[in-house]
């Protein structure tokens, strides 16, 4: 029997947290097993409802038992894909509620659309099926401040600078700005990908973006 906070999660039909509206099929996630994410909008509203969720302290936990552990074993079909920073602050499948096999995640610091990046994401949207592409930078991000204020650095590191710059230099000085304006931007990055971009137009695949507040846990969705 679904205890009252699962009873709540599947009554509301809007996210406070988040002041969106979420489709009324989505809260059948969980209680139904072999629910099937078919839309990028099915997919966006599961992530909004989590996000919510982790919020408000009301964390379901789906899909972390030892018993999905084993259905995945063998095949996985993540619902979205994410680009997210390398920050160990930023757990993505906890800060949305998933768990085991929901989300394909390429992280890497400064959440920078390099070649090799976006070719894992190619693979997770393309063949794995992923319905949502999500690039999510946070608030503080190490990786930006760094670029704002370059210093000499050890290793390849600073090959972030370049991914980032563009950002630094629209923002004029604005670190959260800049944060921002590196999510737009990488995100715009995604379209030198035939894969990706084919997909948007067929209507199988939506690229969002998003910051991720250290300090309260809420994701703020931007324009990409």
């Amino acid at each position: 029997m679904a205890s009252r906070l699962q009873r709540a999660a599947f009554t509301s039909s809007r996210t406070p947290a988040l002041g969106l509206a979420v489709p009324r099929f989505t809260r059948q996630l969980y209680t139904n097993p072999d629910f099937e994410v078919k839309t990028p909008d099915d997919a966006l509203g599961l992530l909004r409802q989590g996000n919510e969720r982790f919020v408000q302290g009301q964390i379901l936990a789906p899909h972390r038992g030892l018993g999905r552990l084993k259905d995945t074993a063998g095949v996985q079909k993540p619902f979205a894909a994410f680009l997210s920073c390398a920050d160990s602050r930023v757990p993505v499948e906890i800060i949305f509620d998933q768990g085991f096999g929901d989300v394909f995640i390429v992280r890497v610091a400064g959440n920078v659309a390099s070649t090799a990046v976006i070719a894992s994401l190619e693979f997770g949207c393309a063949v794995l099926g992923c319905k949502l592409l999500y690039v999510l930078g946070h608030t503080s991000c190490g990786a930006v401040k760094a670029t704002m204020n370059p210093q000499a650095v050890p290793g390849v590191i600073s090959s972030l600078y370049y991914h980032i710059r563009p950002a630094v230099e629209n923002a004029k000085g604005d670190q959260d700005k800049a944060i921002e304006e590196n999510v737009r931007i990488q995100c715009k990055s995604l379209g030198i990908s035939p894969v990706i971009t084919s997909l948007q137009e067929e209507g199988k695949l939506k690229v969002v973006g998003g910051i991720y507040d250290l300090a309260t846990g809420k994701v703020r969705e931007i324009d990409c």
